[in-house]
């Protein structure tokens, strides 16, 4: 049976893996396991910078996702990033991500000080590109810019 918690710190180190496969296969990235780690950690130890959600069958990890707020002055409210989304491969095309969407956009609908959803992908990754169009989100009203040290 698929259920959707929120993580703790005995998930880190499935989360950590996640995040390294995810910038493998998504941007041919290899990050630097120890920051990840490191990361992944100071999330569970700020709850500021965020939190992770897992989905799990059978008590298995199969997919997570980090939620971290940014404050909007034009609403007022908070938004809510949804980043670091990995399915593993055998789940993939099985709705595991969408039931992760729908729980999120649910405890957003319940909240009155979250405005709503937003999340930033690859341009090269059409295949979450196609997922997030199916599941009714807008690609084409803001691109995101970066500038990195």
């Amino acid at each position: 049976m698929i259920q959707i918690r929120l993580s703790n710190e005995y998930d880190a180190e499935v989360i950590g893996e996640f995040q390294l496969k995810m910038a493998k296969e998504t941007e041919g990235v290899d990050l630097n396991r120890d920051a990840v780690k490191k990361g992944v950690m100071a999330v569970f130890k700020d709850s500021k910078k965020g939190y992770y959600y897992v989905c799990t069958e059978d008590d298995k990890i199969i997919a997570s996702l980090l939620l971290t707020p940014e404050w909007s002055d034009w609403r007022n409210n908070w938004m809510m990033w949804i980043q670091s989304v990995y399915v593993i491969p055998e789940n993939r095309g099985k709705g595991v991500f969408k039931k992760m969407y729908k729980f999120v956009c649910d405890r957003v609908k319940e909240s009155d000080e979250i405005a709503g959803v937003r999340l930033y992908v690859d341009l090269s990754n059409l295949a979450a590109r196609e997922v997030y169009t199916k599941l009714g989100m807008v690609g084409d009203h803001y691109q995101l810019f970066e500038w990195m040290k």
